[in-house]
């Protein structure tokens, strides 16, 4: 069992429909026709949307998701229209809301690897493969790949674990032709948004995008390179052969998994409020991470 410890009720407002409440987003569909994107402060772990929230974690994903895809624009087109308030909404909202383009949305995580960690590793410990794709022997938890891969994944409710699938179950899923487009989409956006953080110190180790389409373009949607959606490791504590330090959640995987904790993550009970130390160094890591990227102070 696993999901919400304490699902929120949507809020509210008035020329806004409701649609879905995520892990992090509450998505609404306005008059015209348009997505209302809103990125809570809510945290999710080990397939658990916690009971404790981030302050400013939602507005951290949206800023930096707007500064990356000022980036990418050459690359691939963005789902955002506009950053401006929905009449009604509430002052809450100032910061943490996009209205975007509604998309065909393509039904799987677009991931990119460039090192070898998590459940890439997971599955190179047994059969010297990421997704069905070999490699090398001799490779360890942190190592660099001889070139990033594109690993996809399903998309998973809320509750339940994306699961990686080969590429060839995604052409059967989608067709070869957007495969493709996916995989190459993917691949270009992962290796410019590699390079921009290398030049900040940070090493994009892995991350995942979503893609929908809009008629007949491949458009980037949802955030975007965000440490909620990748994995980033300071570049000058890099090591090889170890888990790596690293801007996300890190913090709260760990404290849920220590003794402090009280909480069995094999057992069916939700897990427990995270206490302020570790809401304070989490949100800490969150701004660091997008000060160091963007260079620009949180404040």
């Amino acid at each position: 069992m696993s999901g919400f410890v304490e699902k929120p009720e949507p809020v509210q407002v008035p020329g806004l429909t409701h649609l879905h409440t995520g892990k992090v987003r509450d998505l609404y569909r306005n008059e015209a026709g348009e997505l209302v994107m809103v990125a809570s402060d809510r945290m999710s772990a080990y397939d658990w949307v916690l009971p404790t929230e981030i302050p400013d974690k939602g507005r951290v994903l949206t800023r930096l998701s707007l500064w990356w895809f000022d980036k990418l624009t050459d690359l691939v087109p963005n789902h955002v229209i506009s950053t401006e308030l929905p009449a009604g909404a509430p002052a809450d909202w100032e910061g943490r809301t996009l209205i975007c383009k509604s998309l065909d949305m393509v039904p799987v995580e677009a991931v990119a690897r460039g090192y070898l960690t998590g459940s890439g590793l997971l599955e190179y410990d047994e059969s010297r493969t990421v997704c069905g794709l070999a490699l090398p022997e001799g490779l360890t938890d942190g190592s660099e790949l001889p070139a990033p891969i594109f690993t996809p994944a399903t998309k998973a409710a809320v509750g339940d674990h994306d699961e990686n699938v080969s590429y060839e179950e995604v052409a059967r899923q989608v067709g070869a032709e957007t495969a493709a487009l996916l995989r190459q989409t993917t691949l270009a956006v992962y290796s410019r948004a590699r390079d921009i953080a290398r030049e900040r110190g940070i090493i994009l180790a892995d991350t995942k995008f979503e893609f929908g389409f809009d008629g007949e373009t491949l458009v980037l949607a949802d955030e975007v390179l965000t440490p909620d959606s990748s994995r980033f490791w300071p570049a000058a504590e890099w090591e090889p052969g170890r888990a790596q330090p690293s801007y996300d959640k890190q913090i709260v995987r760990n404290w849920l998994t220590s003794p402090a904790s009280g909480w069995d993550r094999k057992s069916e009970q939700p897990p427990p409020a995270l206490p302020q130390e570790v809401v304070e160094k989490t949100r800490a890591k969150y701004i660091e991470a997008y000060e160091l990227l963007t260079g620009t102070s949180w404040s």
